[in-house]
């Protein structure tokens, strides 16, 4: 089968490699469509902190079955889209049913090769019918799965005034489900297209340029009363820290990014509010079907998010590209 790998930081190459073997208990899938994440970029920019060299990338997944298990509900030929976080189902955490902290967790395209290839192998459980999704929808129901968990975690009701730190997709699909909770939501980030297509696209209320002006925005726009809920997607250290200045009292912040330093903040202040730090970590199979009932539901402007598309071969040159904020990747497909 085509493989892309990820050899090192800034080199991919497209490799024939055998096709996977299907363990006992195992689904193959002929992966037909992927999504490229942030985590991917991470990856290819050598800034991932929980990977090693070479890698086959790739988490968010659709396609269809090529075999099952005697028995299985699933059958050949029908559409799929794969759960990516592989737990162990013994550890503590999975015990209480948090298998996306499972101690013992491989993501796939992370801590094992994952799907940019023709084939992948894994447990039944991870497969699930896309129902009435198109395939390549279904690519996006993770990364979208993803802000859902944070909403989710951050209890977000429509009493709340939330603000979503970072217009990338993460933060993006946390603006679509806080919405759908009947959230305010205010989305701030350094770059006007963003924000543009935060408002136009996915219904936020208002935003804010990430200029050093921003906290007098904020005062400005809530009546000194900040965000009940702060989400952050940014992926930086910088405005991780910065976004405690924007809490409300009683507030909630969830930690969506994940960064390699450390992150500091004010513990009175963030005491005198009776704030709560809330890490969000992948998703549970609830968020994906919460994706799954939002996409049927018409809330979700697929078409809007999926900005780039092209065939997996294509990718070891445009990887580079897209790469690039120029280039106005929003969420970006590969064919396979």
């Amino acid at each position: 089968m085509k493989a892309l790998v990820c050899i090192e930081p800034g080199r991919l190459a497209l490799e024939d490699r055998t096709d996977p073997v299907r363990a006992e208990g195992e689904v193959k899938v002929r992966i037909r469509h992927v999504g490229i994440c942030g985590t991917d970029f991470h990856i290819f920019g050598g800034k991932h902190p929980f990977l090693e060299y070479p890698r086959v990338m790739g988490h968010e997944l659709s396609g269809t079955v090529e075999e099952a298990p005697s028995g299985s509900s699933l059958k050949s030929g029908q559409p799929v889209y794969i759960v990516p976080y592989l737990s162990c189902g013994t550890c503590q955490a999975c015990r209480r049913g948090i298998t996306n902290a499972c101690r013992n967790i491989e993501v796939l395209g992370v801590h094992r090769d994952g799907g940019m290839a023709e084939y992948v192998c894994v447990p039944e459980s991870n497969v699930i019918p896309t129902g009435n999704i198109p395939l390549e929808d279904a690519a996006m129901i993770e990364f979208l799965a993803i802000g859902a968990h944070g909403v989710k975690r951050g209890a977000i009701t429509a009493e709340d005034r939330v603000l979503v730190t970072g217009s990338g997709p993460i933060g993006m699909s946390a603006i679509i489900f806080a919405k759908a909770r009947g959230a305010h939501v205010t989305v701030m980030d350094t770059r006007e297209d963003r924000l543009a297509f935060a408002v136009e696209k996915l219904g936020a209320d208002e935003t804010i340029f990430a200029d050093a002006d921003a906290e007098q925005t904020a005062e400005r726009q809530t009546g000194g009363e900040w965000y009940d809920v702060v989400i952050d997607a940014t992926g930086n250290a910088i405005p991780m820290q910065r976004g405690f200045n924007f809490l409300a009292h009683g507030a909630r912040y969830v930690l969506l990014s994940v960064v390699r330093q450390d992150i500091t903040f004010s513990d009175p202040e963030f005491h005198k509010r009776e704030a709560t730090l809330i890490a969000s970590r992948n998703a549970q199979p609830d968020d994906f079907a919460e994706v799954v009932r939002q996409i049927e539901a018409g809330r979700v402007p697929t078409r809007a998010l999926n900005t780039h598309r092209a065939p997996l071969a294509d990718a070891v040159h445009l990887f580079s590209e897209w790469f690039k904020p120029e280039a106005g990747v929003i969420k970006a497909i590969l064919d396979v």
